[in-house]
């Protein structure tokens, strides 16, 4: 019968998990902040170069989102959020598309679904949705695009060191 993960890529994978964990939480007073930066996202390009990816970084968002004392909102819809994001980045590379479109699926959806939770939940009748979204966009872009590409870049040159099952 063969395994879905091996060992080796489930200790991968929670290695991906908790360095996005650990990130968040050194640098939370921007990672949950009304403008934020998490820093973390930049590991968000990973699922484009393995498949572990996927779940370590749901894992560590969920960790960080909960250890941090984030709202229940935040630690489920932010957390999917990172989850959906990965699984499309990781269907970028499946399907064949460009590396450079690698961040673009956590950029979208986090500004869809934080910048929902910043407007219905935590700032109604505050701000509007679409800027909102805009605010977590524009840093999951300097996240994920400023952070990630070159990440994606150094992870590409060293991946069968890094990821060979």
């Amino acid at each position: 019968m063969k395994r879905r993960f091996h060992t080796k890529q489930l200790v991968q994978s929670a290695l991906i998990g908790a360095l996005y964990a650990v990130v968040t939480m050194i640098c939370a007073p921007i990672s949950f902040s009304f403008v934020q930066v998490r820093i973390s996202e930049a590991l968000t390009v990973l699922p484009y170069v393995t498949p572990v990816g996927v779940p370590g970084l749901f894992v560590g968002c969920l960790a960080a989102n909960f250890i941090c004392g984030a709202p229940l909102y935040d630690v489920i819809f932010g957390s999917l959020a990172t989850l959906i994001g990965a699984l499309l980045t990781y269907l970028v590379r499946r399907q064949g598309l460009s590396k450079w479109l690698a961040p673009m699926p956590p950029v979208i959806v986090n500004a869809l679904i934080v910048g929902a939770l910043m407007k219905y939940v935590y700032m109604p009748g505050e701000i509007g949705f679409l800027a909102a979204a805009a605010y977590v966009a524009l840093g999951q872009l300097i996240a994920c695009y400023g952070l990630g590409m070159p990440l994606l870049a150094l992870v590409e040159k060293y991946k069968d060191r890094l990821f060979k099952a």
